[in-house]
């Protein structure tokens, strides 16, 4: 296998945090267009799926009126469509109609701090999810809601983004690649040596970052859910960003951490939301009957219980500090 290519490292802002893409390739290459195209293509899907930005597509179509089809790009109507799948998948554990609900957590682009007077107006459980309430018509690049939505596409739109930096260095010709948003990762093919792509498992601990372990990656995408990166505290009690749509509320239960390896990125981050939705006895039951891949990490005390799915079909379950 040839051992002659040259490694290359490009970076840059994404997302409220940073893009990566490794790859190896013939030496003399123009990077700086390799570059721009990178930065392009994360740029659109920002500028089209995000909640921070006022000017964004979803918050066109979060403000259209309803009742009226609004054409959106394709790559939102992609999203969208999956998004829908996943959530009709995982028995409504994944729905991206929860926007009001992470704003009114203090996880949104108003940054709203929730108090315990603010837990008795927060927004009514009884809301239509996005699988009833929104239609896609992917030919046509529309979309329709039938009722009052509020999409937030956190859940979705980094691994998304993700494999629109695969698609970029597919278009270069290149075939030996790892690229990620934060800690969302898709590869292609293996290294000049033959060796896979290593990527680490970050302990789910809050206020530090440690490594749990490493899974090695080719031709594959993997996405982790967690409880430790963002949350709040209100009243002694510490609240998650990831909302349960059953509950109306964030998620509450023994997962720290789950992550999900996928074809697509978008689905490895999708299907993260949901298994970490669905908890420590569903979401494992799930992701057996569905043959995934996936590692759930449970709290158990001051240690953590690891509970692997290969292929749909249960690993040993291993404790670790």
């Amino acid at each position: 296998m040839s051992t002659d290519l040259q490694r290359y490292s490009l970076n840059g802002e994404t997302m409220g945090t940073r893009y990566t893409a490794l790859f190896y390739a013939e030496a003399g290459i123009d990077t700086d267009e390799i570059s721009h195209s990178l930065a392009c293509a994360v740029g659109r899907v920002d500028q089209q799926m995000s909640t921070w930005k006022p000017d964004s597509d979803l918050n066109r179509l979060n403000a259209a009126p309803e009742q009226e089809w609004l054409t959106v790009p394709e790559e939102l109507t992609t999203v969208l469509s999956a998004a829908l799948r996943v959530s009709q998948q995982s028995n409504g554990a994944f729905d991206i109609a929860i926007g009001d609900l992470v704003d009114a957590w203090g996880f949104g682009p108003g940054e709203q701090t929730i108090t315990a007077q603010a837990l008795g107006t927060l927004p009514p459980r009884d809301r239509l999810p996005a699988s009833a309430a929104l239609m896609v018509d992917p030919q046509r690049h529309q979309v329709r809601k039938r009722a009052p939505l509020n999409l937030n596409l956190n859940g979705i739109a980094k691994g998304f983004g993700v494999d629109e930096l695969a698609r970029c260095l597919d278009g270069f010709g290149i075939t030996r690649y790892l690229v990620g948003i934060d800690g969302e990762m898709r590869a292609r093919g293996v290294k000049p040596d033959a060796q896979p792509w290593v990527v680490a498992i970050e302990k789910p601990c809050r206020g530090a970052r440690e490594v749990m372990g490493v899974m090695e990656l080719s031709d594959a995408a993997i996405a982790t859910s967690g409880d430790y990166r963002h949350w709040v505290d209100v009243m002694g009690q510490s609240y998650a960003h990831t909302m349960n749509p059953a509950t109306g509320a964030p998620l509450r239960n023994p997962l720290a951490a789950v992550t999900v390896v996928a074809a697509s990125c978008m689905l490895a981050d999708a299907w993260a939301t949901a298994l970490m939705v669905l908890g420590e006895t569903e979401g494992p039951r799930l992701a057996q009957e569905r043959g995934m891949d996936a590692l759930f990490v449970q709290r158990d005390g001051e240690q953590f219980k690891e509970i692997s799915i290969v292929g749909g079909q249960l690993q040993a379950q291993i404790e670790t500090r």
